[in-house]
């Protein structure tokens, strides 16, 4: 079973929490921010050896963990937490690129997802954050982190390092990619796993703020044989070529000429509580774009890339949604596919491979 939030069900019992932060205000504020929603801090901690040893003693659903502090951080103790007795964990990070980098880090570590601190006065804008901090913790307690949706191959393993087919020939697809909880790390096995000679044109919608989306683009351009870049108001590209949208603004699909596609960036309203939305991203490019389509939709919680999904399918595209099996949160794609807007389910790792064949010409060999 699900919960709401899109994760494993906990047979209606309330999700516990370790709240681990090495200042004593943040612990206090954030173990009353759950405890106020509905969730139960059984322990608190101010380091990674404290974490490590509450998440031991207590086994809790879910461990909400600062990334800096004195001598275990928050990366060495997702490391032993998942040795050990693998767990459920959020990530808090600073909002800068330093944090997104280390961030990143304990994603690879297996970290499910991550939340940013406010800077400033700090008890005005978390307090203004509660909901969603509530909720994000729901959705990753809910996350399988010993199933499928572990990677079966290493994501420093690129498309040439694989046989080569010959007997087939591609389209120039445009690939629409939507994910949200749990995403970054299967989005870059995706399309580190895309061969160049297929020349898609790739976006990404990833739901994640602004100071992370840059270096999101800067490791999926490492991981794979694209082009990847953050999207800028006005960016073309081509075959061959990836965008990511950057937090907080929403990216539509302006133009479509030739092999090239047009972008523009908007600040929207907000569309199921997030921007950038896939909805829009993938609605846009259903009315813009000619050629082949393929929408793809990801681990993630709540609703997102559903009706943009459809309107892909309704132009005569193809897509694929993630199984409920590798996901770590079932939310999304469970409502694609609910919409009866999915031509096919497929585990994380089928999905490049999903890709291909909805855009392969077959050719004598």
């Amino acid at each position: 079973m699900r919960n709401e939030w899109g994760g494993a069900s906990m047979t209606g019992a309330t999700p516990r929490a370790v709240v681990v932060d090495d200042s004593h205000f943040m612990r206090t504020m954030l173990s009353d921010m759950l405890d106020d929603g509905g969730v139960d801090v059984v322990a608190t901690a101010a380091d990674g050896a404290e974490a490590v040893t509450a998440v031991l003693e207590h086994e809790p659903d879910v461990v909400t963990m600062d990334l800096e502090m004195p001598d275990v951080d928050g990366l060495e103790a997702v490391e032993r937490i998942m040795a050990e007795r693998p767990t459920p964990i959020l990530m808090l990070s600073a909002h800068t690129a330093d944090g997104a980098d280390v961030t990143f880090e304990a994603l690879d570590a297996g970290a499910v997802d991550f939340f940013t601190k406010p800077g400033g006065e700090v008890s005005t804008q978390m307090s203004s954050k509660e909901t969603q901090l509530v909720q994000k913790v729901k959705a990753v307690a809910g996350a399988d982190v010993d199933g499928g949706h572990a990677s079966s191959r290493s994501s420093s393993e690129r498309p040439s390092e694989r046989p080569t087919r010959t007997d087939s020939e591609y389209e120039g697809a445009t690939v629409l990619i939507a994910s949200s909880t749990g995403g970054p790390t299967v989005v870059e096995r995706v399309v580190g796993a895309l061969p160049r000679d297929a020349d898609f044109r790739i976006i990404v919608v990833q739901h994640m703020p602004d100071a992370f989306t840059e270096r999101f683009a800067d490791r999926l351009d490492a991981a794979s044989e694209y082009d990847v870049r953050e999207a800028s108001d006005g960016d073309r590209i081509g075959g061959g070529e990836a965008l990511v949208a950057p937090g907080g603004s929403h990216l539509v699909v302006a133009g479509a000429g030739g092999d090239r596609l047009r972008v523009k960036l908007t600040e929207d309203p907000p569309e199921h509580g997030v921007r950038p939305a896939a909805d829009v991203t993938m609605q846009s490019a259903a009315e813009t774009v000619d050629g082949p389509l393929v929408g793809v939709v990801l681990t993630g919680m709540g609703a997102d890339g559903a009706e943009g999904a459809r309107a892909i399918r309704d132009a005569g595209g193809h897509v694929i949604a993630q199984d409920e099996a590798s996901s770590a949160v079932f939310g999304m794609p469970k409502r694609a596919i609910e919409l009866g807007a999915v031509d096919d389910v497929l585990a994380g790792d089928d999905v490049p491979d999903g890709i291909l064949d909805a855009t392969r010409i077959e050719v004598n060999a």
